[in-house]
């Protein structure tokens, strides 16, 4: 099973707001491809395919979507995921666009500790990133040229050449040429005689790279925030109408409620922290009514590995939404959500 998350017209149709035809059209291409799907909430659907090898396909697939859309700044250096795919997978480099590729390798530098600056992507004289390091004899500035190519299109003379210019006509102290191609003899000797101040990566050291960077990154992230901080979070929410607040709410006939907290924050991800639920009403039996979030001392329960996650963050004239690739979170209006357990 896999879950999609659908904005534009379909959040608008799934909002039962108006059919504008574009259901049927959905329900078409979906059955037709051997696959079924069932409304989730108003911004996902649940999609289903009976043929494991289909079913894998389409896995396979959005997960790469979602690795993809986590190659942006401020976002990939919390996600493992996105690292640890490229380390285990250096073909896929060619499947992502020439920008991606150098967001990429901006956040791999940011992780090992540079100061590093993205370049325009058009227009920047041959240097796609700029790094500084900070060093006791002096700052050592290297420049970067990163060109994302087909195996079959290596790399010559001319390229390595002109980075090494620049980096003489900079000041620089070093030149760092990444391809996902390979290097014609001719480049790798050049780098050779100058082998203090150029050097030449492939989507190998790309690959090693990212390796160290998944290796880098706390897999525990309920260990980012002590039980200090978790306590004076909650002793600041405001009780009545806090944005740190969160619900989701998934299914129709048979719906959940989701509710976490906002541990941190920064413009594209965010932690959070899941919530305990407090059923306020119910129709007897437990399985239909209303509940809302607990914010009391049973949430202090909740700073554990499997309870804190990282979500993507995402701002919009209607609000800040957060998606973690299963729910999508809002500001919790402070209503008692309702839910439903039976069919």
């Amino acid at each position: 099973m896999t879950i999609l998350w659908f904005e534009g017209p379909l959040f608008t149709m799934f909002n039962g707001t108006y059919d504008d035809g574009s259901l049927e059209e959905f329900h078409d291409l979906l059955t037709n491809a051997g696959y079924e799907y069932e409304l989730a909430d108003h911004v996902s659907a649940y999609i289903y395919a009976s043929d494991p090898e289909l079913a894998a396909a389409f896995k396979e697939y959005f997960h790469w979507q979602w690795v993809c859309s986590l190659i942006i700044p401020d976002c990939a250096d919390v996600y493992e995921e996105l690292y640890s795919h490229f380390a285990d997978r250096p073909d896929d480099l060619q499947k992502i666009s020439w920008r991606d590729f150098e967001t990429l390798l901006f956040r791999i530098f940011q992780n090992q500790g540079f100061q590093a600056e993205l370049g325009p992507g058009r227009g920047d004289g041959g240097v796609d990133l700029r790094l500084l390091q900070r060093d006791p004899l002096g700052d050592i500035l290297t420049l970067v040229q990163a060109k994302k190519y087909a195996p079959k299109r290596k790399i010559g003379i001319e390229a390595v050449s002109s980075l090494y210019g620049i980096t003489k006509w900079e000041d620089a102290q070093r030149g760092v040429f990444v391809t996902t191609s390979e290097y014609l003899p001719g480049a790798r000797r050049f780098a050779d005689r100058v082998s203090n101040e150029l050097e030449l990566m492939t989507s190998k050291d790309v690959a090693e790279w990212c390796r160290t960077a998944s290796a880098g990154i706390v897999a525990d992230k309920s260990t980012l925030v002590s039980a200090a901080q978790l306590h004076r979070t909650i002793d600041g929410l405001d009780r009545n109408f806090d944005r740190r607040l969160l619900h989701a709410h998934t299914g129709y006939n048979i719906s959940t409620n989701a509710f976490a907290l906002v541990l941190k924050e920064t413009k594209y991800a965010a932690l959070l922290m899941k919530m305990p639920a407090i059923t306020i009403d119910h129709d007897g039996f437990g399985q239909a009514g209303r509940e809302i979030p607990s914010i009391d001392e049973r949430i202090y329960s909740m700073l554990n590995a499997e309870c804190v996650w990282r979500a993507k963050r995402r701002e919009a004239s209607d609000g800040v939404t957060y998606w973690d690739g299963r729910h999508h979170y809002s500001t919790w209006d402070h209503r008692p959500a309702y839910f439903n357990l039976a069919d």
